[in-house]
């Protein structure tokens, strides 16, 4: 049965960020993930999820300007100096965290973003993480949600990895975004799924919980299972009437929290 890790930048955000790894721990959740921790000092995030008995699945490294439009920038050329602190930075976490994945955002067509630099930051990246147990990830991100975002094909995410040769460097496998970009997720998994080190899952059209929509997720987790996945299936879903109110799909999938 997979793993479940609860996306605190999606979930149980009446509450404060902090506030978050409790509610979660109570819900049934034992890993969590999230955006962007650098709000927040290492060492009470290492407190919550010490305290609440809560793994990190994954965070985001530092990608960039949101407030400005920026996406990532790991495949923006000139902002190499920027990445690799980025890189130093979310590492200094992970250790703290006792986390063991890092998902590196590309950036944006427009604002520049080529292959090329792409593939020589997650070079650096892999280098700088592999003597401390850490993956780096990438994620095809579909054109409704991020448009000019640059990576959208599971087969271009594929292709960058075999280039980039690291062992360390892996796959997000964010199921919504397979499923509006391009669909036929079984397929996907059974093709693509051993390069994922991370699952995430949302309901297309609404990206909300997994048990309504266009996918049938029971027979997804089962899927995953088959694939001899040991990993975290994070859920980066947007609750449709509260996260606790609906966190009846765990039951209805056939699967629990925890």
């Amino acid at each position: 049965m997979p793993r479940f890790a609860a996306n605190l930048s999606f979930l149980f955000t009446e509450l404060s960020f902090l506030d978050r790894f409790e509610a979660a721990a109570k819900a049934g959740f034992k890993g969590v993930e999230f955006l962007n921790p650098f709000d927040a000092p290492k060492a009470e995030i290492a407190a919550r999820l010490q305290t609440h008995g809560l793994t990190q699945a994954l965070f985001n490294m530092a990608h960039g300007d949101w407030s400005k439009g920026e996406r990532g920038m790991s495949a923006l050329p000139g902002r190499e100096a920027e990445f690799e602190k980025a890189v130093a930075g979310a590492l200094d976490y992970a250790q703290t965290l006792g986390c063991k994945r890092l998902f590196a955002m590309a950036g944006l067509r427009h604002h520049g973003a080529e292959r090329k630099t792409y593939v020589a930051n997650l070079k650096t990246a892999a280098k700088m993480c592999a003597p401390h147990g850490i993956d780096i990830i990438i994620e095809p991100i579909n054109t409704r949600d991020i448009p000019g975002y640059f990576l959208n094909l599971t087969e271009d995410a594929r292709s960058i990895i075999h280039e980039v040769g690291a062992p360390n460097v892996g796959l997000q496998f964010d199921l919504y975004h397979r499923q509006v970009m391009q669909g036929d997720v079984v397929t996907a998994i059974r093709e693509f799924g051993h390069l994922a080190k991370h699952y995430q899952i949302a309901s297309p059209p609404d990206r909300g919980e997994p048990d309504e929509g266009e996918l049938n997720y029971r027979y997804l987790f089962q899927e995953i299972d088959r694939s001899g996945f040991q990993g975290w299936v994070g859920c980066e879903y947007k609750p449709r009437n509260g996260t606790t109110a609906g966190l009846g799909w765990a039951e209805r999938c056939g699967v629990t929290l925890g």
